[in-house]
């Protein structure tokens, strides 16, 4: 089957949205996962669990949501200012309105977030699309990497999985949400999947000792977003 020279596709703009050029986790998280020898998505069936899960933890990173103050481990926003970014704007209108748990949120805002952060990660040029025409004829269009981002956020991840170096706040969450995720695996052998690689990116997860010892403290609401990820996503270490 033939296909023609490959095309570079124009670059979307995500139209009226509002985005920071201050990476999101969501956004960081989505482009591990993106697999650059295929093109795909590393968890496509599953991708909405972590990528809802991004949201809602980077809330409660940034102090904007909150556990409720109950013992039913539900999460609400904080403050009355909603965030800039579209990205998170959704999840925390949805806990404005009561508080809700985090696999609510995840499973209500999670199903939309794919697209807009590919869009995102479009204009921001993280990633690029492409064009082709099988025979000539039919077109289609695939993704790719468009800089230097994802491997800049692997080095990272690598660092602190494998050398065991003390992460900054950002990477140190966006390791505990892949490990939540079951997904880890898939950037073998990038960074080797050995057991002390499970057992390094499991204590970030559940924020446990070794993770406080590796120079991050976890707040409780977004170990509760974490935890309650890991309890929704499919098989540990699944495919």
């Amino acid at each position: 089957m033939k296909e023609s020279r490959d095309q570079p596709a124009e670059r979307s703009s995500p139209g009226s949205g509002r985005h920071s050029e201050t990476p999101l986790l969501v956004e960081d998280v989505l482009l591990l996962l993106f697999q650059p020898r295929s093109g795909a998505i590393a968890g496509e069936s599953t991708l909405f669990y972590v990528l809802g899960g991004a949201v809602l933890a980077e809330l409660a990173m940034r102090d904007m949501a909150q556990l409720a103050g109950d013992s039913s481990g539900r999460v609400t926003s904080r403050g009355t200012t909603p965030p800039r970014e579209d990205l998170l704007r959704s999840a925390w209108d949805y806990i404005s309105t009561k508080p809700r748990s985090p696999q609510t949120v995840i499973a209500a805002v999670g199903p939309d977030l794919r697209n807009q952060v590919v869009e995102t990660l479009v204009s921001k040029g993280h990633l690029r699309r492409t064009r082709k025409k099988l025979l000539g004829i039919v077109p289609t269009e695939s993704i790719a990497l468009g800089s230097a981002r994802r491997e800049e956020l692997l080095s990272r991840v690598r660092a602190v999985l494998v050398d065991e170096e003390a992460p900054d706040e950002m990477t140190a969450a966006v390791t505990a949400l892949l490990s939540a995720s079951t997904q880890l695996h898939q950037l073998d052998p990038d960074i080797p999947w050995t057991s002390r690689v499970i057992q390094r990116a499991r204590e970030f997860e559940v924020g446990d000792q070794g993770a406080a010892a590796a120079g991050w403290s976890v707040n409780h609401s977004t170990l509760a977003v974490i935890t309650a990820l890991a309890a929704t996503a499919p098989a540990r270490y699944g495919g």
